[in-house]
């Protein structure tokens, strides 16, 4: 990965959370050139916790180009519906409309400081976002819920491939925005 630019910006319109019986998915914003990404618009509390966010840094829905899941829960996809017909981007397709292309996500470039990555390990079908920012090679990924994990993924089918994929990830990754929480610096304590 060490040929992603730098040139993208990120934006995270909503932190995400797990207060059960509350959940919310972190939902960001990635800006490189003509390419207006929105990845993982799913549950949140109201809606305009999406939408006023965007607003006030000048982006409407309808300037959206790209929207990104992560994985297919609900709470990565609920509102994919808040923006007008554009490509989503999963691990194994764009839909665009009524329109399947099929294509691995693995090395996708959506800008050039935005690639997709197939990481399967929450779910096997788990997909990490890596923007290259000015500062950063920031992962936005479902393979920590929060900066403390959990460890020990609830959801995960394959522990081992977990794992594989958290490596893979911190190989390149400078800041990881997770799925359910704040945006965190990996060290020693993060787990692997």
């Amino acid at each position: 990965m060490t040929d992603l630019a730098r040139t993208a910006r990120l934006d995270v319109l909503v932190e995400g959370y797990v207060r059960r019986p509350h959940v919310a998915g972190t939902v960001s914003l990635v800006r490189d050139g003509d390419r207006v990404i929105v990845v993982d618009p799913g549950m949140v509390a109201d809606r305009d916790l999406i939408l006023r966010p965007l607003r006030e840094l000048g982006v409407r829905p309808e300037d959206v180009t790209d929207v990104v899941v992560s994985n297919h829960h609900l709470d990565h996809t609920v509102n994919i519906g808040l923006f007008p017909v554009v490509p989503v981007h999963d691990f194994q397709s764009v839909i665009e409309g009524d329109v399947f292309t099929g294509r691995p996500a693995d090395g996708t470039s959506l800008a050039p400081g935005v690639r997709l990555l197939a990481t399967p390990g929450h779910t096997p079908q788990d997909v990490t976002t890596l923007v290259g920012t000015a500062d950063d090679v920031v992962a936005l990924t479902h393979l920590w819920w929060t900066a403390d994990g959990p460890a020990e993924d609830p959801y995960a089918p394959d522990r081992d491939l977990l794992r594989a994929q958290r490596e893979r990830v911190l190989e390149v990754a400078t800041l990881v925005v997770p799925g359910h929480g704040a945006p965190f610096r990996p060290g020693s304590s993060t787990p692997r």
